[in-house]
């Protein structure tokens, strides 16, 4: 199935749950913000939280600076 990742089209396994496609993306555990379709997901439920086809994700980034 697909899914968007900060606008990309990704493919991914079907039923693939957002912990495993976020590792298989190299996103870090640590420093990140992940939302999908809209809502933030807490980092506690990215291993329960499944992805449907066409969901969008979004990872944002933290960063320092002034």
């Amino acid at each position: 199935m697909h899914v968007v990742i900060n606008g990309e089209r990704k493919q991914i396994a079907d039923g693939a749950g957002l912990a495993a496609v976020l590792a298989e993306f190299g996103v870090p555990e640590r420093g990140v913000a992940v939302a999908v379709d809209g809502a933030v997901v807490p980092r506690s439920s990215w291993p329960a939280t499944e992805l449907r086809p066409g969901a969008a994700v979004e990872v944002l980034t933290a960063v320092q600076g002034g």
